[in-house]
């Protein structure tokens, strides 16, 4: 079973290793759960279609993490979603990272695709 592997120190490599870590949770939770739910009689091609489709469902909720796209508004109100991704210690949130702010959700994208998390370990067994 996977574990947390604990933090870096310096704070922008700390920063950095967050954002990792929300990549790796989406890829692990989201795309897996999507991924699981293809029926097992699917003939390759279509998997990958279904799967290119997962993807690029992922990358577009990337693009509203990163404020590019889901904003509506009209000449006196503003919606827009915004996430943010928390470190907590012992229950108490230690660093709260905005993605509007962070260095872009979907720049990560392409590497944690292809499995690419940083250099930092986000799990250990």
């Amino acid at each position: 079973m996977e574990k947390l592997a604990s933090p870096p120190i310096e704070d922008r490599t700390r920063e950095l290793w967050l954002q990792h870590a929300a990549g790796y949770i989406i890829f692990r939770d989201m795309k897996g759960y999507a991924v699981n739910n293809i029926p097992a009689d699917t003939d390759d091609d279509t998997r990958k279609k279904i799967i290119d489709g997962i993807e690029d469902t992922i990358y577009g909720m990337m693009m509203m993490m990163d404020g590019v796209v889901g904003t509506l508004k009209n000449d006196d109100y503003t919606i827009k979603i915004e996430s943010n991704i928390l470190l907590e210690r012992d229950g108490l949130t230690i660093r709260n990272i905005n993605t509007f702010y962070g260095d872009g959700m979907c720049m990560g994208f392409h590497d944690w695709k292809e499995g690419d998390f940083g250099e930092d370990k986000i799990v250990q067994q």
